[in-house]
């Protein structure tokens, strides 16, 4: 085929999965028990492992918590599918081209404020899992503690399927849509859009344009969930009904297909004669989802002072000490900035947090823009007790400022925060996109103490 008639090919299939991506339906709620089916009656009645499960299907559980975890915290769906997952051949090594995994020991963690530019393109025919490029992260995989921040650039959807079972993988697209074909079902999600896909469950990405770009969050640590919300009462920040599962869709294909597993650090690769994704029904409460950022509900001052950041805060992964994540998942989103007498960009500050920030579109409030500064596609990492804060450019606005009530709706910037240091993987450290001088942005921050007496 020329080079011509695949690319028009592959513009038909982009334009086949934007149809179907928009025509999706899914299922309201986090956390929820859940159960949908694509074929009527495929879905037993009664009990879970019927001895004969509808249609011919086989019936199997997916565990996300060991089975004696308390009821608030076990997640488990039952699948009823084609074929059962058992039936595959062995997995072998495969290459596990520019992902990296925990522990990330073959650099110095490093206390300097760094910052990076969006990866460059990639060559053609980079799927979303040959995107995959780590930056860093904490922790170790067989101890199912930390996480690792990637970023992934594409330009060709995924033929192959792919699990990963050190981790869930939260996915936030910079540019460009994906459909999400997964063993529950189908997502559709768009930058402004996260995406989660559980521990071990598989699925294929496909692009809806002719590029994809965003940033991953691989949490090895307990799930993901909604932050209690203490004192700002029932209602507020990401609310559970906006989250969206997808519903039973499945495919019977004959033939083969490639199944890559990441699994303790390496990827694995069998070749399947079917297509895994052959889940006819499900229930349960294990499953994937998709959320908007933009229906996040902000809370903030009405009167003075700026809020610590943790009121941004829509997901989190809860760590063995109370209030203290393993990874936060924190967005900064269109919001009213109204306080009197106060500085309103985020606060110079030190943390026992460690942050990586990406920014999704726009402009960044505390950040200038532009060539050379924080862009989308971007990132910054301040690992602890870096000293960070808005650049001398936005102080000097900022503190002239007259404050009036003014909308943010400019700019969508998100955080990873972690309880331990970042760790950078050596193509993270030595990278031809990593900002040099990145703290000349606090350069010229000007003595102005004048002592009354």
């Amino acid at each position: 085929m020329s080079d011509g008639a695949t690319a028009r090919g592959s513009a038909t299939e982009r334009e086949e999965a934007r149809k179907t991506a928009e025509g999706l339906e899914h299922l309201s709620g986090f956390g929820n028990e859940h159960s949908s089916e694509a074929v009527p009656g495929a879905l037993p009645v009664g009990r879970n492992s019927p001895q004969r499960a509808p249609l011919g299907l086989y019936a199997e559980q997916l565990s996300g918590s060991a089975f004696t975890e308390p009821r608030a915290e076990n997640r488990r769906s039952w699948l009823y599918r084609i074929r059962p997952s058992a039936a595959h051949p062995s997995f072998t090594r495969t290459g596990n081209g520019a992902l990296r995994s925990a522990p990330f020991t073959q650099t110095v963690p490093d206390p300097n404020r760094l910052r990076w530019n969006p990866l460059p393109d990639p060559d053609e025919g980079t799927d979303f899992l040959a995107g995959l490029w780590t930056l860093g992260g904490n922790g170790d995989v067989a101890q199912r503690s930390g996480m690792a921040v990637h970023l992934y650039h594409a330009n060709a959807s995924m033929r192959r399927v792919f699990s990963d079972a050190d981790g869930e993988l939260l996915i936030v697209p910079e540019r460009g849509g994906l459909l999400l074909r997964t063993e529950f079902g189908m997502l559709h999600v768009e930058p402004g859009h996260v995406a989660l896909i559980p521990r071990g469950v598989r699925f294929r990405v496909e692009l809806l344009d002719e590029t994809a770009r965003g940033y991953v969050c691989e949490n090895y640590g307990a799930a993901f969930r909604l932050p209690d919300l203490g004192p700002i009462g029932a209602n507020g920040l990401a609310n559970a009904r906006d989250f969206r599962a997808p519903v039973a869709a499945y495919e019977d294909v004959e033939g083969p297909v490639e199944v890559v597993n990441k699994f303790c650090g390496n990827l694995w690769a069998a070749t399947y004669d079917h297509s895994p994704l052959d889940v006819v029904a499900w229930h349960g409460n294990y499953v994937p989802y998709a959320y908007d950022l933009r229906r996040f509900n902000v809370m903030g001052t009405i009167s003075y002072d700026h809020p610590d950041p943790s009121i941004f805060t829509v997901l989190t992964s809860p760590s063995d000490t109370p209030g203290l994540a393993g990874v936060d998942f924190v967005v900064f989103a269109p919001r009213w900035l109204v306080g009197e007498d106060t500085f309103r960009p985020p606060y110079f500050h030190r943390n026992v947090m460690s942050e990586y920030m990406g920014l999704i579109e726009g402009v960044y409030d505390a950040k200038t823009a532009g060539k050379g500064g924080f862009v989308p596609g971007g990132g910054s990492l301040h690992n602890m007790m870096s000293a960070h804060g808005p650049d001398r450019e936005t102080f000097d606005r900022a503190s002239a400022a007259e404050l009036r009530p003014q909308k943010i709706d400019d700019g969508l910037a998100f955080m990873f925060e972690t309880r331990w240091p970042v760790s950078l993987t050596p193509q993270a450290a030595r990278a031809e996109h990593l900002q040099q001088g990145y703290d000349d942005v606090w350069r010229g921050l000007e003595r102005h103490f004048r002592p009354l007496h």
